[in-house]
């Protein structure tokens, strides 16, 4: 009985010390073991998110079907990954070997796999954006090879993702940019190397899900449970119109080339609303292809932004304008204007206090009135008018309206990353060496767009004020952002502002029109069967320090038609060869290098436009140029 008790004493106990076993691993250590469980038994892998798309406008021309055209797709792609403990040594080299003949890896590929084979993980990636064929040439032998095994049908699985593809392939490549192949390891968000994708990654970049997958022989590889949907990215709806991008950058292409130029871009915008409709580079970009740019990091950037430069003669119709408000502010004050119109002014002494050598013309001019002095781009004409203008009410007034008008050394706010505000200098200011920024040779210096930094988008603007009667304009590369079907942001094009005056637009505009005519710098400029009017520059690069003679940048900006203008136009071709083409004229000139490409793309776009001719038989503007040409004969002796 004694021994009965004993025995029956100790069972209990037993029994008791399971209890509390049974207790401790179900209740209080219940979740560490069920999270045992789960890793043991359960993988968590990424359910990729969708980044937002880029989309180009196709409304522009009237009549033209008003979809949106995507400018990048995002094509489905596959991670190959492996659970190496689900995998027997002896069997390893044998998955890689396989992996590397279906794939067509090389052999340090095959090391590399081999390699991550013997990790101490549950989850190793062995290869990146595997196509859908390779997709399923890897199941096709897998499958059966884990099947013979007896090894897990998951031990190798495949995580889905999404890569860049790009219809138009290199087309909008520097403003577009591209996303690298590999991902942030921490977020496993895509990153982008530069452009719009930078700008906007905060809208594009979605939020990935979660995906469990259970590890059993009878699981497939791609099989579970999304236990965390995800978030996909918001679209992005861009003013760039596919058609006139492509007509763009085929013409540039083609002046760069011809110019036996280093580089080259265009830009075009609807002057009214900002809207960038073109923005072409050459040498292009290839987004899909970003490697291969990095030993020429200067063909990834927009140069039409990025790099400031003196926009030389294209500036002298703002300087114009500059004269004329100086006349309105005299005259608001009491006082004569400082010239007429038609004045006939003295161009044949070059002297300017604080310029050590005389200021020249291309051509030696006795005397010139407005039109005359930019027709002919008269360095002096414009110098003379701005030294009329300080004179008179002062070189702070003379910044101040070239700053409030035509926002010179402020960003355009373009939505890329990289602008330049370029430099307006200040009275009584310092470079970073210690020299003024203003001297006493800095206004008629200024005159003829010299001392003065700008980036071509902020001249396309300015030119876009002349273009639309005078009144303000922000260029923009975004119409709206979308995110399920809501609207984000939208560009909303503000309320009228007007910054010139309609008769002083209205004599620029005139002025700006003989350029492209008989006995004009840009006579190659007139696109035939239109009006148009614009202005050519040519420019010397700072090289070591000091202007270089063989180096320039040279920029043509107009728009067309010179009445009710569809659209603002900049050329601009960096480095063109410094040479004389017989017959031609000096290549190296804008009239000869940039105006070209401003009548072969302009022409194209009108007619894409379906813009009817509104000088079919170019003789608008002959009368006009006939009387100013007797006139400059009388004046100048010819």
């Amino acid at each position: 009985m004694k021994r009965l008790s004993i025995l029956s004493l100790f069972v209990f106990g037993l029994f008791s010390l399971l209890i509390v076993q049974f207790y401790k691993i179900q209740i209080v250590e219940g979740e560490k073991w069920a999270e045992a469980a789960r890793r043991q038994h359960h993988l968590s892998v990424i359910e990729p998110c969708k980044r937002g798309l880029f989309y180009g406008s196709a409304a522009i021309k009237k009549g033209h079907p008003d979809d949106d055209k995507p400018l990048v797709v995002d094509v489905p792609k596959f991670h190959l990954y492996a659970d190496p403990e689900a995998i027997p040594e002896k069997l390893r080299t044998e998955v890689c070997k396989n992996i590397t003949r279906i794939l067509r890896l090389g052999s340090s590929e095959n090391d590399k796999l081999t390699t991550q084979l013997t990790k101490q993980s549950r989850s190793r990636k062995l290869v990146m954006w595997l196509s859908r064929q390779n997709y399923e040439a890897l199941l096709a032998w897998w499958q059966p090879f884990a099947k013979n095994a007896k090894l897990p049908r998951n031990a190798l699985f495949f995580v889905q993702d999404y890569k860049r593809s790009y219809p138009y392939g290199r087309m909008l490549g520097q403003v577009l940019h591209a996303l690298r192949e590999d991902k942030d390891p921490i977020t496993h968000q895509s990153i982008p190397t530069g452009g719009l994708e930078l700008a906007f990654d905060k809208y594009l970049k979605g939020k990935e899900g979660r995906r469990l997958i259970l590890r059993s022989p009878r699981h497939p590889l791609d099989t579970g449970v999304v236990t965390v949907p995800p978030e996909h990215g918001a679209d992005v709806y861009l003013t760039i119109n596919p058609y006139i991008q492509a007509i763009a950058e085929e013409e540039i292409e083609k002046a760069t080339k011809s110019a036996n130029a280093r580089r080259g871009w265009a830009v075009i915008m609807e002057p009214k609303t900002g809207e960038i409709w073109a923005l072409a580079q050459y040498p292009f970009f290839e987004p899909g292809s970003y490697k291969k740019y990095f030993k020429h990091p200067e063909d990834t950037k927009v140069g039409a932004i990025t790099d400031p430069y003196e926009p030389g003669s294209t500036f002298k119709p703002l300087t114009l304008v500059v004269a004329l408000k100086a006349n309105e502010e005299l005259k608001r004050r009491g006082k004569p204007p400082l010239f007429s119109i038609q004045e006939k002014v003295a161009t044949s002494n070059g002297h300017f206090p604080g310029r050590g050598k005389l200021l020249k013309d291309l051509r030696f001019h006795r005397y010139l009135n407005m039109y005359m002095g930019l027709q002919k781009s008269s360095n002096i004409y414009m110098a003379r008018m701005m030294q009329r203008v300080v004179e008179q009410l002062g070189e702070t007034w003379y910044r101040q309206t070239l700053h409030d008008i035509f926002a010179l050394g402020d960003k355009t706010g373009i939505e890329l990353p990289g602008e330049s505000g370029g430099l307006l200098p200040t009275p009584g200011k310092k470079h970073p060496s210690g020299a003024p920024e203003w001297s006493k040779a800095t206004p008629p210096s200024l005159a003829m767009g010299h001392n003065i930094l700008v980036n071509s988008v902020q001249m396309v603007r300015n030119y876009g004020i002349l273009a639309n009667g005078g009144f303000d304009v922000r260029p923009t590369l975004v119409r709206k952002i979308v995110k399920d079907q809501k609207i984000l942001k939208e560009h909303l094009v503000p309320e009228p502002k007007r910054l010139i005056e309609p008769d002083i637009v209205r004599e620029v505009v005139k002025a700006m029109r003989f350029v492209t005519q008989e006995g004009g710098s840009a006579y190659r400029g007139e696109i035939p069967g239109y009006t148009e009017a614009g202005k050519t520059g040519t420019t010397e690069k700072i090289v070591n320090g000091v202007y270089s003679k063989k180096d320039h940048i040279s920029t043509f900006v107009g728009f067309a038609p010179a009445v009710n203008p569809q659209f603002v136009l900049l050329v601009a071709i960096d480095d063109p060869k410094f040479q004389y083409i017989p017959g031609v004229g000096r290549n190296q000139r804008a009239g000869t290098c940039a105006a070209p490409a401003f009548r072969d793309i302009g022409v194209r776009v009108l007619q894409y436009l379906g813009i009817p001719p509104d000088d079919p038989e170019n003789k608008a503007w002959k009368k006009e140029v006939a009387d100013l040409k007797q006139l400059y004969d009388q004046w100048n002796g010819n």
